[in-house]
């Protein structure tokens, strides 16, 4: 089952008692907050990177995606957006969400882990690999390498995925076990 992370956040953040760090969060826009966490409040980004910042931009990804919230992890992603996702050819931050909604009904104990491969000034290319099962208990890891195009403000406005799947027993997964 995917879990989300924030939820243990928020509730760090509803214990603080530090004013000025309210006063912030609440001038910060939700859907910021929400993907990029924390981080959104002291730094953005956004291209060009730099390894530091590609290497957050991946990981924030990856945080967000094992959240298995399409509108969350939508977010990331420009209003016009255009994903190639194996066969499928999606534009627009709806049709992500719509993709995402599917996508995680089928796939279920969905569990992922992104490594950057490559960047360059608005462009990140990385590697992955997740594992699930299907409605029948047949587990199943992906691999996969996808590149990011950014726009200037941070959100992906270019996603190309090539992936594929293979069988696995469930004492072969190795992603958060």
């Amino acid at each position: 089952m995917c879990t989300d992370r924030y939820i243990y956040l928020l509730d760090i953040l509803l214990m603080s008692t530090q004013k000025r760090f309210f006063k912030e969060i609440f001038y910060v826009p939700i859907s910021t907050l929400l993907y990029e966490g924390i981080s959104s409040l002291t730094e953005k980004l956004v291209p060009p990177f730099t390894r530091e910042t590609a290497l957050k931009k991946v990981q924030l990804a990856e945080d967000n995606w094992n959240s298995c919230d399409p509108a969350r992890v939508s977010l990331a992603y420009s209003e016009n957006s255009e994903w190639r996702n194996r066969d499928a050819f999606l534009k627009g931050r709806e049709a992500i969400r719509e993709f995402l909604s599917d996508k995680w009904s089928r796939e279920k104990e969905y569990r992922l882990k992104k490594e950057l491969w490559a960047f360059t000034d608005n462009r990140i290319s990385v590697r992955f690999e997740y594992e699930w099962h299907n409605d029948a208990g047949q587990w199943f890891r992906t691999h996969g390498n996808e590149q990011w195009e950014f726009d200037d403000d941070g959100l992906m406005s270019r996603r190309d995925a090539s992936l594929n799947d293979y069988k696995i027993t469930e004492n072969q997964r190795r992603i958060g076990v």
